[in-house]
């Protein structure tokens, strides 16, 4: 595999060109040459991980213009000139500009080197601290759209993070009211395609005779009350994401039709016999066993394979059970700010009931609770000393249960005394080191 390109060199005369790339590439730094600024900005991007080394004196547009183009693209892409022409304005000019360097012909080969890499060394700095930027305003996002500080949230913000900047399709799993809308959601607003639309389309909710025209759009006259061109949701997914909630839902013969889609990457209109090139990045989620379905023979298996490039677990509220409290608070807070309520306050026996209930509904469940609470509501609300259906409970320790209650409890604690580990010990009425062995233990901060 060929290393990426260091410095472009934008040269018309080709034994100069010739002499700048064998200087380069004797001290190691991977060059590429072309003779025109046209065909150099045909190899500039925002993220281009090296520097242009442009001759002033080029054929229909100067490296003047050249830097200026470049710099309109990315202000931070380092540009260096030479000239041999001895123009001191111009070498002024070019600097005033935001030329990195400025280099008189004839210059020996060590000037350029030396220049090159300090060009080079700068473009790293700056490409660093541009991804590090990106990283944190993606963790800054996922921290608020997917709260929670159990071992399996984490795990799910990098896996979101890290899928994020590529394109490959991803199949969301999870119980009803895991959040999937939410996790795809994130995976579009945290990639290249944010600019783009997000359109979700829910399988189960779509009529089959709705079909082709919801999903491929139509042509005017296309069908009787069609007196309209119409845009389908997938054409209008284009340049964003597409997510398929409920997948599973989805008959067999409108599988067919979206399998070629997903695979060919163009779509008929309703009406027109024109193929138009859709890109999209495609999320679909389920709730079952897509491959066992496919099995069974109620889910085409090509279509299951097509959409799994990637798979991603959603854990269920009940193997998270310590992120209850700060759940909790968020959506009571939300729901005080909507109705325009005082925050009632979470009793100790309370959060003991929310922390042992089962919450088949996963975080809706708890949404919906938390919102009745706020309204005063009892009705649906997990009963005070109330123990879950036995039958409606996964096999679970004892132990386990209990210490995840345990660690609930404290992280709650920490939170609402800022961290400090002496108004914690005295809120939960426990000895401090017995405290920083438990915080310890569950590895909490």
């Amino acid at each position: 595999m060929n290393s990426p390109v260091q410095a472009l060199i934008v040269e018309d005369d080709a034994d100069v060109a010739m002499a700048c790339a064998q200087a380069l590439q004797l001290e190691g730094i991977a060059c590429l040459s072309v003779s025109s600024a046209e065909l150099a900005q045909k190899q500039l991007s925002y993220d281009f991980a090296g520097v242009v080394v442009s001759d002033i004196r080029l054929p229909r547009m100067s490296g003047l213009e050249l830097q200026s183009a470049i710099h309109a693209m990315d202000a931070e892409l380092p540009v260096i000139l030479i000239t041999g022409h001895g123009d001191i304005s111009m070498a002024v000019q070019a600097m005033k500009a935001g030329a990195a360097d400025f280099l008189e012909k004839p210059f020996a080969p060590e000037r350029l080197v030396e220049a090159v890499r300090r060009a080079l060394e700068r473009r790293r700095l700056v490409l660093e601290v541009r991804s590090l930027r990106a990283q944190l305003q993606n963790r800054d996002t996922l921290q608020h759209q997917l709260l929670g500080q159990s071992q399996a949230m984490q795990q799910l913000r990098r896996t979101v993070q890290s899928l994020a900047s590529s394109e490959a399709d991803v199949l969301l799993w999870g119980e009803t009211g895991t959040g999937k809308e939410r996790v795809a959601r994130c995976l579009h607003e945290a990639s290249r395609r944010r600019e783009g639309n997000f359109v979700a389309v829910n399988c189960g909710g779509l009529p089959e005779t709705l079909f082709d025209s919801e999903m491929f759009g139509s042509e005017a006259g296309a069908f009787t009350g069609a007196g309209k061109k119409r845009i389908g949701k997938i054409e209008h997914a284009s340049g964003g994401t597409l997510f398929l909630d409920e997948i599973e839902s989805m008959p067999m013969a409108m599988q067919i039709k979206l399998l070629r889609v997903l695979q060919e990457r163009v779509l008929e209109r309703l009406g027109s016999n024109t193929l138009i090139p859709v890109d999209c990045r495609v999320v679909a989620a389920t709730k079952v066993d897509l491959l066992e379905l496919s099995r069974q023979g109620l889910f085409r298996a090509d279509l299951y394979y097509r959409l799994n490039v990637v798979t991603v677990s959603l854990p269920p509220l009940r193997e998270r059970r310590e992120d209850i409290p700060l759940l909790f608070e968020h959506f009571v807070l939300q729901a005080a700010a909507r109705h325009q309520r005082p925050v009632p306050e979470l009793t100790p026996a309370r959060l003991q009931t929310l922390m042992a209930h089962d919450w088949p509904g996963n975080v809706r469940e708890l949404r919906n609770v938390a919102e009745r609470m706020l309204l005063g509501i009892e009705a649906g609300l997990p009963p005070l000393g109330a123990e879950p259906d036995p039958s409606s409970v996964p096999t679970r320790s004892l132990s386990g249960t209990m210490e995840s209650i345990e660690r609930a409890l404290i992280a709650d604690a920490l939170r609402q005394n800022a961290g400090n580990l002496t108004r914690t010990a005295q809120a939960l009425n426990t000895p401090k080191t017995t405290l920083h062995d438990k915080i310890r233990k569950y590895g909490l901060q």
